[in-house]
C-alpha cells in the first residue's frame, strides 16, 4: 500500500504503510488500460533488486472503500476472534465493551489524562479510546469517492456518502429487512473493520468478525468475503493471513484491485520483499491505478530507489481527481521530501493534502514533524496535540511526548508521561481484540517504557517476520538492555536494503559506538543527520552530543 497500511496501523508508522485510498473495481476480467504513471515509471526503474519492506500497519491495505470485505474464521489463525466476539446485530449496533463506553464519558467529561484517581491504565485506556472521531483512511467522509459495487441492495457508496457511523447504521437497517443479503454482510464487516482502525477502537474488529463471516456463510468463498478477509487479517497485523486470503481472491479474479494491493501489502510486511517488488510489478501490468502506484513507489523506496518513487508518486498526483486521492498521494510525496530531510517540500505537499481533505490526519501529524524539524515547535505541538486527540495511536502519542520533552516547559515532562502512558494502555486494548501490537510495544517501550517489555515484544515480532523495521526495532530494543554484539547484526540488516530512514541510521550509529566500532558510529551518525537532521526529537539531540564524543575520543 502506498507505503502503509490500514491498519492498524496505518501509519508510515514503524513500518507500516498509510491507508491506501479508495479504487474502482471494473470487470474481474478485463485489465484496466495503462497510464501515463505506468509508462513513467518504467523509465529508468530498475525492476530487480533486493527486496524491501512497505510498512503495514496501518496498515496494510486493502482498501476499506472497497468495502465488500468479509472474514472466513479459520479456528487455527492466530489472534482471531475468540467466545467473547461481541455480536453483530442487523437492526442495531451490536454491544459495546464496557471499558470503551467508559473511556468515551472520560472524554466527554473533560480528557483527564492525568486522573489517576479514576484507575491508573484503565482511565487513560478509556481516554485514549474517545477521541477517533475522524475517518482517516479509505473509507473518509466525502461523495466524490468511486467504489466497487456489490451484489448487495446495499451499495458499498453508503460507505463513503456520510459519516462512517451513519453508513454502519443504514447498512444494519437493510440487513434487518434482507437478512440474507451476503454482500451488505461483507460490506458490514468491513466498515467495522475501517471504523476500529478510524477511531482507535479495537473492540470492533469481533464485530467485523462475525458479520464477514455471515457473509460467508450465506455465499461460501464469495470475493467479496476473501477481500474482507484480508483487511480484517491485515488490520489485526496478522500478515500471513492476509496473503493466503489475498491469494484466494487471485484464484478466482486475478484482475482484483483489492487483491493485488493487499497481497503487496502483505509480503512486504512479512519481509518478503524480492516477491513484493515482483508483486507490485503484476499489479501495476494488470490493474495500474493510484493504489498500485503509491504501493509500487513505496516498494522501490525501501530498495533505496527514491527517485523513482518520487516520479510515480507525482505522476499519479498529477492524474488524481477525487480529493481523497489527491490528499492521499499528496501525503505519500510528503512522507518521501521528510524522510530525505527537505522540509520545505514536505510542508508543501503536506499543505496540499490538508487543502483537498482538511481531516487527512496522516498529513497533519506529517505536517506536525517538519514544522517541529523547521524550528516552528508551537505550531508543531499545536498539530500533534490535534492529531492525538482525534487519532491516539502510539506513533503520534510517542511524537508528541517527545516534543513536549525537548520543549521542556514547565509541566511538559508530566505531558510527555501522559503520552506514554496512553501508548501503553492503548497496546492493552488492541491485544485484547486480537491485534499484535508487538512492534509498537517494542518501538515506544525501548526509549519510554520497560526496556524487559520492548525486548520481549521485538523479539516475539522477529519471530513472526524478518522486515527492515522489526530488524531495526529489534537492534534498539538489544541495545537499550545492553546487549550491544548481539545488536549489531540486526542495525546493519536494517539499512541493508538501502532504505533511507534516519532513525535507522542513528540506531545503527549509536550501537556501532557501544561495541567499539567508533569509525563506523561516526559515519552512520554523520549520514544519519545529513540525511534528516530534525529525524526525532530527542534522537537528534542524542545523535548530534554522541557526535562530538566520538570526535573529541579521536
Amino acid at each position: 500500500m502506498a507505503p502503509r497500511t490500514n491498519g492498524t496501523d496505518p501509519e508510515r508508522e514503524q513500518g507500516a504503510p498509510p491507508p491506501s485510498p479508495p479504487a474502482s473495481e471494473p470487470s474481474p476480467t478485463v485489465p484496466a488500460a495503462r497510464t501515463p504513471v505506468t509508462r513513467a515509471r518504467t523509465a529508468g526503474a530498475p525492476q530487480d533488486g533486493p527486496s524491501r519492506e512497505a510498512e503495514p500497519a496501518g496498515a496494510a491495505g486493502s482498501r476499506a472503500a472497497d468495502a465488500e470485505g468479509a472474514a472466513r474464521e479459520k479456528p487455527s489463525r492466530p489472534g482471531g476472534p475468540a467466545a467473547s466476539e461481541s455480536r453483530a446485530v442487523p437492526g442495531g449496533d451490536s454491544a459495546v465493551d464496557p471499558r470503551v463506553a467508559a473511556v468515551r464519558r472520560v472524554g466527554e467529561a473533560g480528557r483527564r489524562l492525568r486522573a489517576a484517581q479514576l484507575g491508573g491504565t484503565v482511565v487513560l485506556l478509556a481516554v485514549a479510546l474517545t477521541f477517533g472521531s475522524v475517518a482517516v483512511g479509505a473509507l473518509r467522509d466525502r461523495a466524490d469517492t468511486t467504489v466497487a459495487a456489490a451484489p448487495s441492495a446495499a451499495s458499498p457508496a453508503l460507505l463513503t456518502s456520510g459519516s462512517l457511523d451513519a453508513s454502519i447504521a443504514a447498512l444494519q437497517a437493510q440487513l434487518k429487512a434482507q437478512p440474507q443479503d451476503f454482500g451488505s454482510w461483507a460490506t458490514l464487516g468491513l466498515a467495522y473493520v475501517e471504523q476500529a482502525r478510524t477511531k482507535g477502537d479495537p473492540s470492533r474488529y469481533p464485530q467485523a468478525a462475525k458479520a464477514l463471516k455471515r457473509s460467508l456463510g450465506l455465499k461460501p468463498g464469495n470475493e467479496q468475503a476473501l477481500a474482507g478477509q484480508a483487511a480484517l487479517a491485515a488490520a489485526r497485523h496478522d500478515f500471513a493471513h492476509a496473503l493466503t486470503y489475498a491469494d484466494d481472491v487471485l484464484e478466482e479474479n486475478p484482475y482484483s484491485e483489492r487483491a493485488l494491493s493487499s497481497r503487496i501489502d502483505a509480503l512486504v510486511e512479512l519481509g518478503r520483499y524480492a516477491e513484493a517488488s515482483k508483486a507490485a510489478d503484476t499489479a501495476d501490468s494488470r490493474r495500474p491505478g493510484v493504489p498500485v502506484f503509491t504501493r509500487y513507489a513505496y516498494v522501490h523506496e525501501l530498495r533505496g530507489d527514491v527517485k523513482t518513487a518520487g516520479q510515480v508518486l507525482r505522476q499519479a498526483l498529477a492524474t488524481s481527481t477525487a480529493r481523497g486521492d489527491i490528499a492521499y498521494v499528496a501525503g505519500q510525496l510528503g512522507q518521501l521530501a521528510w524522510n530525505q530531510g527537505d522540509y520545505k517540500s514536505a510542508l508543501t505537499y503536506y499543505g496540499r493534502a490538508l487543502a483537498a481533505d482538511e481531516n487527512y490526519l496522516p498529513a497533519l501529524e506529517g505536517r506536525a514533524r517538519s514544522l517541529y524539524a523547521s524550528g516552528d515547535h508551537a505550531a508543531a505541538i499545536r498539530d500533534m496535540e490535534q492529531v492525538v486527540a482525534r487519532y491516539p495511536l502510539p506513533r503520534p502519542l510517542v511524537a508528541l511526548g517527545e516534543m513536549y520533552e525537548d520543549r521542556g516547559a514547565k509541566g511538559d515532562g508530566a505531558r510527555a508521561r501522559d503520552q506514554y502512558a496512553l501508548v501503553d494502555a492503548w497496546i492493552k486494548l488492541a491485544r485484547a481484540y486480537g491485534v499484535n501490537a508487538d512492534l509498537d510495544t517494542a518501538l515506544a517501550a525501548a526509549d519510554h517504557g520497560s526496556r524487559t517489555s520492548a525486548l520481549r515484544a521485538a523479539r516475539a515480532e522477529w519471530a513472526r517476520r524478518h522486515t527492515v523495521h522489526t530488524a531495526d526495532a529489534l537492534a534498539w530494543a538489544l541495545h537499550v538492555n545492553g546487549k550491544d554484539a548481539q545488536a549489531l547484526p540486526y542495525a546493519r540488516q536494517a539499512t541493508a536494503t538501502g532504505y533511507r530512514n534516519a532513525a535507522f541510521l542513528y540506531h545503527r550509529g549509536m550501537i556501532e559506538r557501544a561495541t567499539g566500532h567508533l569509525t563506523d558510529a561516526h559515519a552512520s551518525l554523520t549520514a544519519a543527520l545529513r540525511l534528516n537532521p530534525g529525524f526525532s526529537p530527542l534522537g537528534a539531540h542524542e545523535a548530534r552530543r554522541a557526535m562530538k564524543d566520538l570526535e573529541a575520543e579521536r
